[in-house]
């Protein structure tokens, strides 16, 4: 398994060198100068082009891209042109804020997925089962921005229980899960990064123990005497690899493709920090952000395939 794990990081490299080639190059592609953005109107063209030489801009993209790229490897992803702080430091501190309601979105759709798909596939065909499947293609359909405006407009608004952006009173910008007046600014947040997660792998599951139900050793577990509960015990564990693995795709997801919902929270995650980039072009935190993802994101799956080899001895890594 130790030559597999090593092939695999070995693989991940040129993934992870084609993703910076891609997102560096759509930077550039998008309207707007970013250097335009720090110098006022009235600004002369010989401060716009001592300004480029300063940040490296008056070089030819590829050569920007190289540059870059070996400041990358050392862990200098540069400076952002608005705070003119290190990068590294905002996109680690944003990604820490994004694994806060990441792991509670985590904790919540996986587990009770895994619990609501198995019931299904093993009352498959009855009303317990279409309810489950009715719920998971609402979970499925939702767009989980516009689930996160209803939860603010009934929760902050109407009811007033819980706050609808931020993450603490008074503008905080540190998180104590323990202290009940900056953990219920994530709740909102966190069920509605929970809900598209939960329909997916209600799904997978349902279908995975559901297609384990239907093979023959389980018929001969039956015959040999098992209880319910103990037969149903083995088809799970056969379709926990299956299970497994869209499990780590979904928790990849939740970490990259958080920009609209923490965007509609105000959360400052990644998401919230890309989408910052975004609007004031500031293209080195955004490059930042990107790869930062992007590696977490071939990280995840990495640790998924070598938990499935851990735990299915029927995959044989080489």
């Amino acid at each position: 398994m130790w030559n597999y794990a090593l092939r695999r990081i070995l693989f991940a490299v040129p993934i992870t060198l084609g993703v910076t080639i891609i997102c560096y190059g759509l930077v550039f592609l998008a309207p707007g100068d970013p250097i335009q953005s720090l110098l006022p109107p009235d600004a002369s063209q010989e401060d716009l082009e001592l300004l480029k030489k300063l940040y490296g801009f008056d070089q030819p993209v590829p050569i920007q891209y190289l540059l870059w790229l070996q400041r990358a490897v050392t862990g200098d992803l540069g400076f952002s042109l608005q705070t003119n702080q290190p990068v590294l430091t905002e996109v680690v501190s944003a990604l820490g804020n994004t694994f806060i309601i990441a792991i509670g979105a985590v904790l919540i759709a996986f587990s009770l997925a895994f619990v609501l798909g198995t019931i299904a596939a093993y009352h498959i065909g009855r009303p317990v089962d279409r309810g489950v499947t009715a719920l998971a293609v609402v979970g499925v359909s939702i767009p989980n921005y516009w689930l996160g405006i209803v939860l603010v407009i009934i929760f902050a608004v109407k009811l007033g229980v819980l706050p609808a952006t931020g993450m603490g009173p008074q503008g905080s910008t540190s998180f104590n899960i323990f202290d009940w007046s900056q953990l219920r600014y994530a709740i909102l947040p966190t069920l509605t990064m929970a809900m598209v997660p939960l329909g997916v792998i209600m799904r997978t599951t349902r279908s995975a123990v559901a297609e384990a139900l239907n093979q023959d050793f389980i018929q001969m577990l039956q015959a040999k005497g098992l209880g319910p509960f103990a037969v149903l015990r083995h088809a799970v564990r056969n379709a926990l690899p299956q299970t497994l693995a869209v499990m780590g795709l979904q928790l990849g997801y939740l970490v990259g493709g958080s920009i609209l919902i923490e965007t509609v929270f105000t959360w400052p995650g990644t998401g919230f920090l890309m989408s910052k980039a975004i609007l004031t072009r500031d293209v080195p935190l955004l490059q930042g952000a990107i790869l930062i993802l992007a590696l977490n994101f071939v990280a995840i799956n990495l640790i998924v395939d070598l938990v499935q080899t851990a735990i299915d001895p029927r995959i044989k890594r080489t």
